[in-house]
């Protein structure tokens, strides 16, 4: 990963020991020791952060129902009428891309509670905190990903 906003920060290191899963920040969980990769604090902060992503997610989708009532009347200019179509067809395609999204976060919960989460689903080799940090869904190590992006590329889906 090159974000440079995710560097690992040695005094952090220890502070995983100090702390409730649910109040580190992702410098901290990311300046633990790789020793302790996918340890039960590493395992609470990522359930803790899936879900409220989760969360977000199902009160975005609320909201979105109550808007679309709420513009349900009828207007009688065709091209106020296509603009809050078009509105209408954006905010669907958006939720329809967070309840793909929301599949996923299950999953990855679900990986959690089986203790799988963290490891590649091709290799078994560790995704990485990183990547992890930037994609809580991620279920493939960065290689694994660029391997599968490439073939898409050459052969398609």
């Amino acid at each position: 990963m090159t974000d440079t906003s995710l560097k690992k920060d040695a005094k952090l290191a220890n502070n995983w020991k100090k702390k409730a899963p649910e109040d580190l920040t992702d410098a901290e969980v990311l300046a633990m020791p790789e020793s302790e990769y996918m340890n039960t604090a590493q395992m609470a902060f990522f359930r803790h952060k899936l879900t409220l992503l989760k969360d977000d997610i199902l009160s975005n989708a609320g909201q979105t129902a109550e808007h679309l009532r709420e513009d349900a009347v009828v207007t009688p200019d065709p091209a106020d009428r296509a603009t809050i179509e078009e509105e209408h067809a954006l905010e669907l395609r958006t939720r329809d891309r967070e309840r793909k999204l929301l599949k996923k976060i299950e999953q990855s919960i679900a990986l959690i509670d089986a203790g799988d989460y963290g490891y590649c689903d091709e290799t078994g080799e560790p995704i990485g905190i990183g990547r992890l940090l930037a994609r809580p869904t991620a279920t493939l190590s960065l290689e694994a990903q660029q391997r599968r992006e490439m073939k898409q590329k050459l052969f398609g889906d």
